[in-house]
């Protein structure tokens, strides 16, 4: 049996739903589109990393924030990332909207990442179980120990998450007040 042809929602650059296309269509041509992101960190400011998956069609085997996808059309992005979160590592938390943010990147020979991204952060301690077909290993850091091995090993690490510690800094490891 086929996989079902997953849709995503393409935009203009203020977000605004211009279409829909193939996923990995759009990631082919380039095409503008939109997506979610988070990063969790625990009661101590560290933040939970994944690697990739081998199996991955992009970007596997690289260490990044705690999940990242696309919401489906018609879906709201906070539960987009909501679902996301726990289809990617087995738990959910109260997430808040950090920000939106734009880059486009080559992740692949064939494959661009053209994503306007909302960002999203939460608080969570307790058990973490990864989607084997999404997740290789995961770990907690420290912001210190983060930067440190990302000046090391940049090529370990996945575009966007560089992207969101490059505009974001210290912001990632810190809860936005209410």
């Amino acid at each position: 049996m086929d996989a079902p042809i997953e849709e995503i929602i393409l935009v203009d650059a203020t977000d605004r739903e211009i279409g829909r296309a193939e996923k990995l269509a759009a990631h082919r041509s380039g095409a503008l589109h939109r997506a979610v992101s988070v990063c969790v960190i625990d009661g101590k400011g560290k933040m939970l990393l994944q690697r990739r998956a081998p199996g991955k069609y992009h970007s596997a085997g690289l260490w990044t924030n705690a999940c990242c996808s696309h919401p489906r059309p018609d879906e709201p992005v906070d539960k987009a990332a909501l679902r996301r979160l726990e289809e990617e590592m087995g738990f959910t938390c109260p997430l808040i909207w950090k920000a939106r943010t734009r880059y486009r990147a080559e992740v692949d020979p064939d494959l661009i990442e053209n994503e306007v991204v909302h960002l999203f952060v939460g608080e969570y301690e307790g058990d973490v179980s990864p989607n084997p077909d999404e997740v290789d290993a995961f770990r907690w850091t420290t912001r210190d120990a983060l930067l440190l091995d990302i000046s090391q090993r940049p090529a370990a690490y996945t575009y966007w998450f560089k992207h969101y510690i490059d505009v974001f800094g210290d912001g990632l490891f810190r809860l936005p007040k209410l």
